[in-house]
């Protein structure tokens, strides 16, 4: 019988638990995502400021970070379909034409242009510098014999959760506050949003609206499937 080959077995996450995401290699990430400012719109006395604390954030920081920016094409219909239904209940002649001038705007906006929906994050990861790979004897024994060993990493997750959250806790403190000088709003994903957030990267034809049936502790089996099958 055919099985079907698991595509999360190729990823580098290991587990994800209490806000931290545990990678493979014995290391682990807390992400925070950050609201955004229509950079633009802001005077010039803001925009120096903002340009000026954004300095600041970069000079406070003693560990690396990652900046990501998330873009996606969001789907709509499901807005549509409110306008649709909001419009048919709507008794006042008036507000009837105006909900279906509104939905006719919006679709025409959509057929033309994608509406894309952006995320801001920002990665704190932690490396423990200290750990080193077991090596068995019987890694040992073959060694001298000349035959090489593929080396399975096993990761240690309750020491490496243990040692992140004491290493990354004061990081994303530190980051929050940085970001609020500047004017913008940081917030720790939870592990259900970490969940959520890596099921969506990694199933982009899933629909926008789909979110996960169970809770993030309730996950024993994959939840990134290949689309082929082994043999």
């Amino acid at each position: 019988m055919a099985t079907k080959a698991s595509t999360q077995e190729h990823l580098d996450i290991e587990d994800i638990r209490d806000n931290i995401v545990i990678l493979k290699n014995n290391a682990a990430s807390a992400v925070v995502q950050t609201t955004a400012v229509n950079f633009d719109l802001l005077s010039e006395v803001e925009q120096d400021g903002m340009i000026a604390a954004y300095s600041q954030l970069l000079n406070s920081l003693s560990f690396p970070i990652q900046v990501l920016v998330r873009s996606k094409k969001m789907d709509i219909s499901a807005y549509l379909e409110k306008l649709v239904g909001a419009e048919s209940e709507q008794t006042n002649p008036y507000l009837k034409e105006q909900i279906k001038s509104y939905r006719q705007y919006v679709a025409d906006l959509i057929s033309k242009n994608e509406v894309l929906d952006k995320r801001f994050y920002i990665v704190i990861p932690y490396q423990d510098i200290s750990f080193k790979p077991s090596v068995s004897f019987l890694d040992i024994f073959l060694k001298v014999l000349g035959i090489e060993t593929k080396k399975t990493v096993r990761v240690n997750k309750r020491y490496i959760l243990d040692k992140a959250k004491i290493a990354l806790e004061p990081k994303i403190d530190q980051i929050i506050k940085q970001l609020s000088r500047i004017g913008v709003k940081g917030k720790l994903l939870t592990t259900q949003e970490l969940v959520e957030l890596f099921y969506d990267i990694y199933n982009p034809t899933s629909s926008s609206e789909e979110k996960l049936k169970a809770g993030a502790q309730e996950y024993t089996t994959p939840i990134v499937e290949a689309a082929i099958e082994k043999g």
